[in-house]
């Protein structure tokens, strides 16, 4: 009988899941197996169904999903020893031969390439990353001449996947032609600071060796001798990952002096931790904060290229972008573009978050609908609700409604909507949800990140949330509505960096395509999706209520008076509307108008 590996997804999502407890209850299982090994791996991508569990024989494997310390005691008996697959919680099945490539049947419709490793090896062991092709993407390239990668880079059509989709080729060149000082930088952008984004954790937690990889190529493309991997330090396990792997490829000669036997190319990168600002993910800004300056936008020219980090010439690029290098290297930059839509070429991952099925994260080719990630990929609306909205960008992005949901995955389609790629945060909203409280939401979180150097965005956003927060306690007037798109216009053409350019998009957006929204909550003083508490109200129908008391026992301010086995009362003017009561109420009586 062939080895059996067993592996256990323990990157934060399966960890956050009970993971560990998984792991622990396999060691114990399994204690002293020559027959089988255990491999702990990183994110599988399926993190709605953590802790996840593979068995891989005779080179097939199958995953189960939601497994507990009960049901893995059930796949080690009848799959590990029997050899029985169990079809309960069994999410996925795949060959393993084909791994190593784009169509990896891991997941429908997905071709991995950034996420060609992840969930698949020990991200703390180099010699698995090496086994599965890791650093011969470099090798090729060291013996190429550095214009040649950069003009393999360049064909490959690779656009930076931080959100600007600048092209990388382009971007390289620049670094490489400008003024020789005889030091020059290589920064790493993985500031990822979007919420309901994670691809960039998910990255340097699964895969860290393919980042070190391409930044490594890059480094010897562009002439750089220092490399710097801007972190934030929320992140502790990528960032204790990428220590563990930053040491295992000193070790191994790929990084240090005379890299691979080239003299002269003398390359090594350190981790600097970002303390959380939002604003650091503007290249300045992060310079600035390399350097251990406050975390401010400077104006541009003179660009990173030319004057960078300590005043040096720099290249940044985000992890993503990174990660692509080396299998363009490996593989050509014609096995990449044949991939893509447009000027967009190649793949694309997202982090799939929200009201869907099957939240995670996946990669799909460029050009895809969203209607095909959010329905086929994603699974769906969660609880089969009607799709509302989905944002895309983070707090720099906006809200694309039902119509546009054909709108092909690429940077010019999505900008046309409004909305911009970002680096890869996909928010999907249902029915249930107001999109003028998301418009809040997001402008509350840009005015507190904003760093306060423009009066533009450090004012403006403040304006724009006051209004907001008028709207959404019942107070707003119909005027409002062009005093937002006013400031908004004046926010984008004023502010220095992006996060002022692209603050007012949530709001801009959303009252393009839900205006009618906006105009309930002013003249009607109706939230239609039910969700701003100062225009809802909570009432007993007093022909269903049984008088259980279990609303009134739940209020935490004791609105609910009734006595028992008798219809009871809801007082309007104490309810804060937290909603408990309609939760417990065991004969759904409670309604919300």
């Amino acid at each position: 009988m062939s080895k059996t590996t067993v592996t256990i997804g323990l990157a934060s999502c399966g960890i956050a899941s009970g993971g560990l407890l998984v792991a622990e209850e396999l060691e114990k299982l399994l204690a002293g197996r020559e027959d089988v090994e255990i491999k702990k791996v990183g994110c599988v991508g399926y993190c709605y169904m953590e802790p996840l569990v593979s068995v891989i024989r005779d080179g097939k494997s199958h995953t189960y999903g939601k497994v507990n310390a009960d049901f893995l005691r059930r796949v080690v008996d009848e799959h590990v020893n029997q050899n029985q697959v169990v079809e309960e919680r069994l999410i996925l099945t795949e060959g393993t031969e084909d791994v190593k490539g784009t169509e990896n049947p891991r997941g429908e419709k997905q071709v991995r390439i950034v996420l060609r490793n992840s969930g698949l090896i020990d991200p703390k062991n180099i010699g698995e990353y090496v086994a599965r092709d890791g650093y011969k993407g470099l090798e090729k390239a060291v013996r190429m001449t550095p214009d040649e990668v950069i003009k393999e880079v360049l064909d490959s059509g690779l656009r930076g996947r931080g959100g600007a989709g600048f092209p990388t080729g382009i971007k390289w060149r620049f670094a490489r032609g400008a003024k020789d000082t005889g030091d020059k930088y290589l920064v790493c952008n993985a500031d990822e600071g979007d919420p309901g984004a994670f691809m960039d954790r998910s990255v340097l937690e699964s895969d860290p060796h393919s980042v070190i990889e391409g930044m490594a190529i890059g480094a010897y493309a562009v002439g750089a001798f220092h490399g710097v991997i801007y972190c934030r330090a929320e992140y502790p396990m990528a960032i204790r990952h990428l220590g563990i792997a930053l040491e295992q490829a000193r070790q191994w000669g790929f990084l240090g002096e005379n890299i691979l036997g080239v003299p002269g190319f003398d390359f090594d990168v350190y981790v600097k931790e970002g303390a959380g600002a939002f604003v650091c993910g503007e290249e300045t800004a992060l310079i600035a904060s390399i350097e251990g300056q406050r975390g401010m936008p400077r104006p541009r020219p003179p660009f990173p290229a030319n004057s960078g980090v300590w005043k040096k010439p720099t290249n940044i690029n985000n992890v993503e972008t990174y990660a692509n290098v080396p299998w363009i290297l490996l593989n050509g930059a014609g096995a990449f573009n044949r991939y893509g839509h447009g000027r967009s070429k190649g793949t694309k991952v997202f982090a799939l978050a929200g009201k869907i099925k099957k939240g995670g994260l996946a990669e799909v080719p460029m050009g895809m609908s969203l209607r095909e990630v959010i329905f086929d990929v994603a699974g769906g609306i969660e609880n089969d609700r009607k799709f509302k909205a989905v944002q895309l960008g983070g707090p720099s992005g906006g809200c694309v409604p039902e119509r546009l949901l054909d709108t092909p995955v690429d940077y010019e389609s999505i900008n046309a909507t409004g909305a911009i790629m970002g680096s890869g945060g996909m928010v999907v909203m249902d029915e249930d949800t107001c999109v003028v409280d998301v418009a809040r939401f997001f402008l509350a979180f840009v005015q507190k990140e904003s760093c306060g150097k423009c009066p533009f965005c450090r004012v403006g956003t403040k304006r724009m949330l006051e209004i907001l927060e008028r709207i959404t306690q019942g107070e707003g007037v119909l005027e409002d509505i062009d005093k937002l798109l006013n400031l908004a216009a004046q926010i984008k053409d004023g502010s220095l960096c992006g996060l002022g350019q692209t603050a007012p998009n949530p709001v801009q957006t959303t009252i393009k395509y839900f205006r009618d929204e906006y105009i309930a909550h002013i003249v009607d003083k109706k939230c239609p999706a039910k969700v701003c508490s100062a225009l809802i109200r909570y009432s007993v129908d007093a022909s269903r209520c049984i008088g259980c008391a279990r609303c009134a026992k739940a209020c935490p301010v004791g609105a609910i008076s009734g006595e028992l086995k008798k219809p009871h009362l809801i007082d309007d003017a104490t309810c804060v509307r937290c909603g408990l009561c309609k939760k417990n109420c065991p004969v759904s009586c409670i309604s919300v108008d």
